[in-house]
């Protein structure tokens, strides 16, 4: 009986699952699986029946490899960093796994990639603002953790973008629906962080990262901030009610989950423990995809006749006249010619 085949199996085996976790880890996989959620939503809530579905997936592939791509150079960037904190020192780069020169390398090619995908495969538009994203997040955000609190803050904005990018993918402009998704996912990440960095936040000051939970030891400047934000979010998430995009249903779902969230909030503000600031988390990673799946299935009809511009249909028509021309990003290589030879 060989019983050699059955242990190099396993060691095949556990060796896949190593490498995966590798991967993963690099490309903050549930951050990228957030991308590709909010991406989804926001083409699903403007896509019409005359939006190709292909562009749905175009458009998750593409922001999905821009994400991957981020997360690589970031932690390429602050690797010394990562070293220092117990919840980041297991990643590919400060325990040795890969070097910073293949993480490097596969963080330039899979953004290049991404943004080339986007480009010929989306619009330019929603690659624009996929470039915007990955340069705020690495180039902005990345170093500013380490000289300002408003880091935090400037975080939120690529963290917002994506749900945008999918709108745009669908539409092919900035529409006010698209805003009010972004504003959403920013207001939402204000007191989902601060209960993180608030929990971290002796790592966070031992990597030398300037967050508002260090010189916050007892919460309170935390917990006032999740407050504040958790108000506000309340307040932009009703915004698709009245804009028309979404129906009643969401609005009650919409109130009902801020509601939820801003007592998780006060709870933390009244406690400053931490029980209360993992209540908050989780809360706040219940809230989010609750109320974004509701958002798509109580949008209204109307919404895909203000979603007027249809990618690789629609045109721009200037202004007292009767020329119209292709809109950007239109050039697109869905349907290639069909060669002799060709099956159907």
């Amino acid at each position: 009986m060989n019983v050699a085949a059955p242990i190099e199996t396993t060691v095949a085996s556990r060796n896949l699952r190593g490498w995966v976790t590798v991967i993963s880890d690099l490309v903050k996989a549930r951050l990228t699986l957030m991308v590709v959620l909010t991406t989804w939503m926001g083409f699903s809530l403007a896509s019409t029946q005359a939006t190709d579905g292909a562009i749905c997936l175009h458009a998750i592939i593409g922001t999905s490899l821009l994400a991957a791509g981020a997360s690589a150079l970031n932690q390429w960037w602050e690797r010394d960093f990562d070293a220092r904190m117990h919840r980041t020192a297991s990643r590919p780069l400060p325990a040795g796994i890969l070097t910073p020169l293949t993480v490097l390398a596969f963080g330039v090619v899979v953004s290049i990639l991404g943004l080339m995908w986007l480009v010929f495969l989306v619009n330019l538009l929603t690659a624009f603002l996929g470039a915007v994203t990955l340069a705020i997040y690495v180039f902005v955000y990345t170093p500013l953790k380490r000289t300002t609190e408003l880091n935090t803050w400037v975080g939120a904005i690529p963290g917002a973008l994506p749900p945008l990018m999918g709108w745009t993918a669908a539409t092919g402009e900035l529409g006010a629906g698209g805003w009010s998704l972004f504003a959403i996912l920013f207001f939402w990440q204000l007191p989902h962080f601060m209960a993180i960095a608030w929990l971290y936040r002796e790592e966070y000051a031992q990597a030398g990262f300037r967050m508002l939970s260090g010189r916050d030891p007892d919460g309170r400047r935390s917990a006032s901030s999740a407050i504040r934000n958790s108000i506000a979010l309340i307040f932009v998430s009703a915004v698709p009610f009245l804009q028309g995009v979404s129906g009643r249903i969401y609005l009650s779902v919409a109130l009902v989950l801020g509601g939820l969230f801003l007592i998780q909030a006060i709870r933390f503000a009244l406690l400053l423990n931490a029980m209360s600031a993992r209540r908050l988390f989780f809360a706040s990673i219940f809230y989010l995809p609750v109320l974004l799946a509701v958002l798509v299935m109580d949008r209204t009809k109307e919404v895909s006749s203000k979603s007027s511009l249809l990618r690789g249909k629609s045109t721009i028509t200037i202004p007292h006249s009767r020329i119209s021309v292709p809109r950007p990003g239109a050039f697109v290589f869905n349907r290639l010619p069909r060669l002799p030879g060709d099956g159907a």
